[in-house]
């Protein structure tokens, strides 16, 4: 007999899906029982919001929707960051959710929450599936959704009832290629004007730029033009960071010192710019003519109100308009001088040798130990804002950031994504203990799934990003510090390895031995944020803009 559930399954099947994450429930049963019966692997995890980032991450990292599981009510609710998270970031994602029964019900509204319009402001689509027959296309209609830009997450939830009931078999629908157009000529004509003229260009690269798709035709545009290019936090890595064109990371939106550079271009390039990040730098009505290229239009915020649009598939689109540019940008380095101080400055400190280590030096180490293909996956709180300025990419989508949600929990799990999906690669979670913990449960899951993973633990025993931010605004030192577990006998309790740095020296040894004993590996480190206040507001606000080398605007 072929029930409900085994249609979802099959559907699934049909659209590639080896894994789904996430904790199954009464209302799923069937669904789990299809599944144990097919080629997918059940993952569970510890809790149904590590389910979702696994399965977003899953989503940005190989551009096809992850899959992930939950019961009704309550276990679908605990989605709704991973949804989130999805959304903002355009990772595209499917999420099954439960449901008691719709064609009669036996216990009333125990448990019953209406989740379709719970999640309908968090997805690109919500759905309840309400046949048997209607299965199959609605699967391949929701993974087609999710991948189709802007990419997210979509929602289908299966009545009990309707998993369990019998069903007529019905055929799959088969997946196809669906190619996004090439810009409009006239668009790139009108962008290669502007750019013709510019005396000052300079290249923006956005988290849209970091799609898998996107990264080739990118990096051509780059070479081909000559123009500096500076990134976004998420769009690091895009193009590799070992150019001699890189400028810098916008971590902050004003007054750091790749700022320098952005307030000295008359024409800014802004590929793959989103909105949902932080804004990377400040448009105003004296600042520089700005060109969005990306898949989908401009959202005009008070901050970013482009004077041209390049709207398609960027990587091909980006190959036409350099064919319009090269070898006719007498100007294209205009900004170059300013490159050694910016970079010069942003590398300061990185090698001091106190303890605790400053985050200057913690990230000068983690690169140290991480090869080009490596991935460091970081959680949310101040070290984000220190490895977007400092940390070096040179392979796309290998610094997993969330600049867009930037929700705490996240980095235990993407790490754990980006591990099953590269074994042969090292990766790296970098978590403060604040948001360690939120999730911290799911060392439980890499060690049972014999995953090789470092976990750094910057311990400063608060949540020191808002500790930071209450300090700047010159509130007292109230409500964010709190004690912590020896994470040494945490990750022993675990079946993982755990190692506590204890001199600034040892950072580097540790975790090469981490990395080259294999397994899941914790390793906590104090860390010494007087730098925040230090670089990020007194140096910062002192800094006297370099503006001998390039004409001013």
């Amino acid at each position: 007999m072929t029930k409900g559930s085994d249609l979802l399954v099959a559907a699934l099947e049909n659209e590639g899906v080896d894994r789904i994450f996430g904790v199954p429930g009464e209302e799923n049963l069937d669904v789990v029982e299809s599944i144990r019966r097919s080629s997918i692997e059940l993952v569970l995890t510890r809790h149904e919001q590590s389910a979702a980032f696994m399965a977003a991450t899953h989503g940005r990292l190989t551009g096809r929707p992850g899959v992930c599981i939950t019961t009704l009510g309550p276990g679908a609710l605990n989605l709704t960051t991973g949804a989130a998270y999805a959304n903002l970031g355009a990772m595209p994602m499917v999420m099954l959710t439960g449901q008691k029964g719709i064609l009669s019900s036996r216990q009333a509204r125990f448990q019953i929450v209406d989740v379709i319009s719970a999640f309908k402001p968090l997805t690109k689509m919500s759905r309840q599936i309400v046949s048997g027959a209607m299965i199959p296309t609605l699967v391949r209609d929701a993974f087609r959704i999710a991948m189709e830009e802007r990419p997210g997450p979509v929602l289908l939830e299966l009545p009990e009832d309707i998993a369990g009931e019998e069903a007529e078999a019905k055929p799959m629908v088969p997946p196809h290629p669906v190619e996004i157009p090439v810009a409009h000529p006239a668009s790139l004509d009108r962008a290669a004007a502007m750019i013709l003229e510019a005396r000052r260009p300079l290249i923006m690269l956005g988290a849209a730029a970091s799609r898998p798709r996107s990264t080739s035709g990118l990096a051509e545009f780059v070479l081909r033009t000559r123009i500096p290019y500076f990134t976004t936090q998420m769009g690091k890595g895009t193009v590799p960071g070992g150019s001699s064109l890189y400028m810098g990371t916008a971590a902050l939106s004003e007054r750091d010192y790749v700022h320098e550079a952005i307030d000295r271009a008359d024409l800014i390039i802004a590929i793959g710019h989103d909105t949902i990040e932080k804004p990377p730098f400040i448009m105003g009505p004296k600042g520089p003519q700005v060109i969005h290229v990306s898949y989908t239009p401009a959202n005009v915020e008070t901050v970013y109100f482009p004077h041209a649009e390049v709207i398609g598939d960027v990587g091909p689109s980006l190959v036409a308009l350099a064919n319009r540019l090269e070898g006719r940008l007498p100007n294209a380095g205009a900004l170059l001088p300013l490159r050694e101080n910016i970079l010069g400055r942003i590398a300061d400190r990185a090698t001091e040798d106190r303890f605790p280590p400053t985050p200057q030096r913690i990230v000068h180490d983690v690169r140290q130990v991480m090869p080009s293909d490596g991935i460091v996956a970081l959680d949310n709180g101040m070290y984000k804002i220190w490895f977007a300025r400092n940390y070096r990419t040179y392979v796309a989508n290998t610094l997993l950031l969330d600049n867009a949600l930037a929700t705490m929990g996240a980095g235990l799990p993407s790490a754990m994504m980006a591990s099953m999906l590269y074994p042969e690669r090292r990766v790296m979670a970098v978590c403060g203990d604040g948001g360690f913990m939120m999730n911290s449960q799911e060392m439980e899951t890499a060690v049972r799934l014999r995953l090789n993973l470092v976990v750094l633990i910057l311990d400063d025993s608060a949540y020191g990003m808002i500790r930071w931010k209450q300090a700047v605004d010159e509130f007292p030192d109230f409500g964010l510090t709190f004690g912590n577990p020896d994470f040494v006998k945490y990750a022993e309790a675990y079946g993982a390895k755990g190692t506590r740095v204890t001199r600034t020296e040892d950072f580097v040894p540790v975790l090469e031995a981490a990395f080259k004993a294999g397994g899941v590996h914790i390793v906590a480190v104090p860390v010494d944020y007087s730098e925040n206040v230090r670089v990020l507001v007194d140096e910062l606000r002192a800094k006297v803009p370099a503006a001998a080398e390039v004409e001013p605007v």
